[in-house]
């Protein structure tokens, strides 16, 4: 007979409750989306951290314009009694001047059809405008005298016919300005000389004998440092087209012949570039209106407080002052001194030939040469005797020394070519 075993009052392992295992695998995949989401949270916020960085740097290297845009609604217009704006009078709409071809029959008069209609084939006095312009910036007067004023109060053009077809011209050609350029610069008309005769001044026509002609202008002041200093110097100009602007090398905060000048000048600190933005087109030049750039102001540049359509033309030894001492031409000259020593011969003779063809496309006078070989003989025998000065010279501007060149030599060079740069044909139009 089998014993039976007496019940026990404590549980046994068998009756004890056995883990689930579908709750410890949840529990197990809980842990690991969240582990898993964590991470892609950690990943999501350095993407975002990186968007809003590369967005905030896109915002600074993005230049940025106001855009105006009509309104759907356009507010109504009046004529103001006396200027008082609470004083309405007749009511005005959009339009252009009777004496001028109208606009384009069904056109909304909008800001883009008055744009249309400046530049129409009908409409004559845009393109007669802007050839004035170019004929004046190269002769220094322009068809029509009064440049500012086309109307009924400016003067008549001396030479109706030219200007007509000089404005047709530049419609044909698709309003191409370089195309303009070239055409007036290839010109029987500016090739000739600028010297005036007696027999030019009396057969002038419209103007009484023996009135002369009009000086011969400056080049403008954005183009004196392209023309002097970068182009036909040692080959200093940067081409790059487009871009920020950048701050010249200028006297006010440069050392200039060991002088520190201790005060900038207009009461602006001026914090130059450096490298290639030094060499870029004045066009890019860093301006503020209330410290606008010395160096183009001496140059009667306007200061763009207000539109300026005829500048003002001056001649003053702060000019002068400039070419010969602002740290852009001294730089200009140790260049132009550098390619001539290059390209040119051992003679003194052949490399201020060179200079001269360089800067002003033809060879020098007897009496220039005898004159500029004398400066040259005495400015070697200074520097020779101070090298002192002689470095100090060499090291105005940035762009670096030719060691292989006696520095000396390349000294009394740098004022011969400064001497020829300041010639008045490098810097007028003749």
């Amino acid at each position: 007979m089998k014993r039976r075993r007496s019940p026990s009052t404590s549980p046994s392992i068998r009756d004890a409750p056995r883990p689930d295992p579908d709750c410890d695998t949840q529990e197990r995949l809980r842990g690991i989306t969240a582990t898993a989401s964590r991470a892609k949270l950690r990943r999501a916020h350095h993407e975002a951290h990186d968007l809003e960085a590369a967005l905030a740097k896109l915002d600074r290297d993005v230049e940025t314009t106001m855009v105006m845009r009509e309104m759907d609604d356009p507010r109504e217009t009046y004529i103001l009694g006396r200027g008082d704006y609470r004083n309405h009078t007749e009511k005005v709409t959009p339009g252009v001047p009777s004496a001028l071809p109208p606009l384009p029959v069904g056109a909304k008069a909008n800001r883009l059809a008055l744009a249309r209609w400046l530049v129409s084939p009908e409409h004559p006095l845009t393109a007669r405008v802007a050839v004035n312009r170019y004929w004046e910036m190269y002769f220094g007067q322009g068809l029509v005298k009064t440049t500012e004023d086309f109307g009924s109060q400016g003067e008549a053009p001396t030479h109706p016919e030219l200007l007509d077809w000089l404005a047709v011209e530049f419609m044909d050609s698709g309003w191409d300005i370089r195309h303009m350029q070239k055409l007036i610069v290839t010109s029987a008309t500016y090739r000739q000389s600028s010297g005036v005769t007696p027999q030019g001044a009396e057969a002038r026509p419209g103007e009484p004998p023996a009135v002369p002609w009009p000086p011969v202008p400056l080049v403008e002041a954005e183009m004196v440092r392209r023309q002097c200093a970068l182009c036909q110097s040692g080959g200093l100009l940067e081409e790059k087209v487009g871009g920020t602007q950048r701050e010249p090398l200028s006297a006010e905060n440069r050392n200039l012949g060991g002088r520190q000048l201790r005060r900038p000048l207009h009461g602006a600190e001026r914090k130059q570039d450096h490298g290639d933005a030094l060499y870029r087109r004045s066009m890019y030049t860093f301006w503020k209106r209330t410290a606008p750039p010395p160096s183009l102001t001496n140059f009667d540049a306007p200061d763009r407080e207000k539109c300026t359509v005829r500048r003002a033309r001056t001649n003053t030894p702060l000019q002068a002052l400039t070419l010969l001492n602002d740290p852009t031409y001294v730089e200009a000259s140790r260049a132009l001194a550098t390619r001539v020593m290059r390209e040119a011969g051992a003679s003194d003779a052949d490399r201020l030939a060179r200079a001269y063809e360089l800067t002003l496309g033809r060879a020098p006078t007897a009496g220039e040469r005898d004159v500029l070989l004398t400066l040259l003989s005495k400015q070697r025998e200074d520097y020779r005797s101070d090298g002192q000065a002689a470095r100090e010279l060499l090291s105005v501007g940035e762009s670096p020394v030719d060691p292989d060149l006696d520095q000396a030599e390349l000294a009394a060079w740098t004022v011969a070519a400064s001497t020829v740069l300041n010639l008045d044909e490098a810097v007028t139009k003749e």
